[in-house]
């Protein structure tokens, strides 16, 4: 699917309706094609099986083969390329970051009369200035993190700890999924009844490092590969993020009147399963850009 379809999607889906829905679009990130339960992998995600089952999967669901260009497509509706944010991530201390002058979708959204626009989670498009801020991308909040490849329970990167509310340092402790998904469910509730939202909930999870709380590490023990373990873990701590998300717009009385939408940002990397899919993240074959995808929006979909 080209990114500039879900631009126009999104629009539309502002527009062409007498009630614009909520929408909440969740990213998740280097979970491989078959790290779903309903591709029939090992590990369990009830909550996205949820998306999918009551909703339509996106079985043909494209994006880039890396994290920033894909974040960056799905924020515009353009192709990376276009802008100069196709080849290379945002690692920090680099200088380059999404063009203020690209419109983005929460920008397109404002105009469609959606005044709450929340980022929750990793941004990873730019941090080095101001102006590359979510504040100044058409978001009216954030609360995550810049860059990518923290970790999970410090938020350190490159010997500084990356974590924050809109413009501050935030002191809030915690594993990051957790945080992240307590957040988004606080937002849903703060704003249930201020008119359409938009809310992006792009997880760090389960990119590396692979790190879980030992809790989660019980339900695959039988998995031999450390390293996989972990990962179907952090899959499964995720996964239980997005049911709460979900439990909260139920809880609010809105689930049938809000677009949800789920997608990787590209393949899985080393430990992910991207099976029957050939390769992974860093290439162009299916692999690593034929993402799991689906889309759950009661009211407009029925």
């Amino acid at each position: 699917m080209r990114f500039a379809l879900l631009g126009l999607f999104l629009a539309l889906a502002a527009a062409a309706v007498a009630a614009p829905p909520n929408i909440v679009l969740i990213v998740s990130d280097d979970q491989g094609w078959n790290d779903v339960s309903f591709h029939g992998g090992e590990i369990q995600t009830p909550n996205i099986d949820r998306i999918a089952q009551e909703g339509v999967e996106l079985d043909r669901f494209y994006v880039c083969p890396v994290c920033t260009p894909t974040r960056a497509g799905m924020l515009t509706g353009r192709y990376p390329i276009r802008f100069g944010m196709q080849r290379a991530v945002c690692r920090p201390f680099l200088e380059v970051g999404l063009p203020p002058q690209e419109i983005t979708i929460p920008e397109m959204l404002a105009q469609a009369g959606y005044s709450a626009r929340a980022a929750i989670g990793k941004w990873h498009v730019g941090h080095a200035f101001e102006r590359f801020h979510p504040l100044n991308q058409g978001f009216s909040f954030f609360y995550g993190h810049y860059n990518g490849n923290i970790d999970y329970f410090t938020h350190m990167r490159e010997g500084q700890r990356d974590w924050h509310r809109n413009l501050y340092p935030s002191a809030d402790r915690g594993y990051s999924t957790d945080l992240i998904a307590d957040e988004a469910v606080r937002y849903i509730q703060n704003h249930k009844e201020s008119g359409p939202f938009f809310l992006y909930v792009p997880f760090n999870a389960p990119h590396t490092p692979l790190q879980v709380p030992e809790q989660w590490l019980a339900a695959y023990e039988s998995i031999e590969d450390e390293d996989r373990r972990t990962y179907a873990a952090m899959v499964a701590a995720m996964d239980a993020g997005i049911g709460r998300i979900l439990g909260a717009l139920d809880k609010a009385g809105i689930s049938d009147d809000t677009l949800v939408w789920f997608t990787s940002d590209n393949g899985g990397a080393k430990v992910g399963d991207n099976t029957p899919l050939r390769a992974g993240k860093g290439t162009l074959y299916e692999g690593g850009i034929r993402a799991a995808a689906a889309l759950r929006w009661p009211n407009g979909l029925s």
